[in-house]
């Protein structure tokens, strides 16, 4: 499949589980743990700026 590497799933209540992971190609794609098939995909660089995002509170009101 692509040459993913995916990481280990990070699952929330009632084992909603995603899982993120990279290519040598320097893309990153995020897919819900099961279904890693499909996936949303963009580059290693928006997948840092999200995860910088949402720890620094602008993803709050999804809560």
């Amino acid at each position: 499949m692509k040459g993913i590497t995916w990481e280990e799933a990070f699952c929330g209540e009632g084992n909603n589980c995603f899982r993120l992971g990279t290519d040598a190609e320097g893309n990153a794609y995020i897919a819900v743990a099961g279904r890693e098939g499909v996936y949303l995909t963009d580059s290693r660089e928006a997948l840092a700026t999200m995860i910088r995002d949402i720890k620094a509170g602008k993803a709050d009101h999804l809560l």
